[in-house]
């Protein structure tokens, strides 16, 4: 595995700068290869990680672990946590890592020469033993890994939009497929003056 210095180093690149919940992140990215005993960053798609917030964070694991969106081994579960649950899913065990509730206050005996809180939590962030910064626990996933990562190449289409809907995210609903957004669980409103438009645009189109 690659050093700590140099995960940050990648981290950093991608922000322009560092921040404490990047060398958080790394960290965590960092402990899961050591209690999974897996070798990271990795370069196939063994280990799925879920992120429980996004932001800085979520690349400082992302550098330490190889686990990316466009790759399809990270997910986002937005809870507002510096957290994440690392699954090994040849295995199936799953950890989930998160920082200790005394981390940032701790963080200040370790970094004695720091100007501020926020460069107390930067210094001492990378300095604190694991057991000092990180609480582990052995977790299963509600949702079958099999079923998050589902199989390649599936493809359906909603029969109320149209649309096309991968990765087997579909749902039956008295015997009609349907996307999420058309089954009720849209994360977005359609304003009725664009659809209206939208609509009357297919029609001239269709002309």
């Amino acid at each position: 595995m690659a050093s700590l210095g140099q995960l940050l180093e990648a981290s950093a690149a991608l922000h322009r700068h560092l921040c404490p919940r990047q060398v958080l992140g790394a960290r965590m990215g960092m402990l899961a290869a050591h209690e999974l005993n897996l070798d990271l960053p990795q370069s196939g798609k063994r280990l799925l990680t879920i992120v429980e917030t996004d932001g800085c964070f979520a690349d400082g694991v992302s550098v330490a672990t190889g686990c990316w969106i466009g790759r399809r081994t990270l997910r986002v579960e937005d809870f507002g946590k510096v957290a994440a649950t690392f699954v090994d899913t040849q295995t199936g065990r799953a950890i989930r890592i998160a920082p200790r509730h005394d981390a940032r206050t701790a963080a200040r005996s370790f970094a004695p020469q720091a100007r501020n809180r926020w460069e107390a939590q930067l210094l001492g962030y990378q300095r604190m033993p694991d057991a000092d910064l990180f609480t582990t626990q052995p977790v299963r996933l509600k949702t079958p890994v099999e079923q998050i990562v589902s199989r390649a190449g599936h493809r359906a289409v909603c029969q109320t939009c149209g649309e096309d809907i991968i990765n087997e995210r579909e749902i039956v609903h008295e015997g009609s497929v349907l996307c999420r957004a058309c089954s009720g669980q849209a994360y977005y409103h359609l304003i009725a003056e664009f659809a209206g438009a939208s609509s009357i645009l297919s029609q001239v189109e269709a002309v």
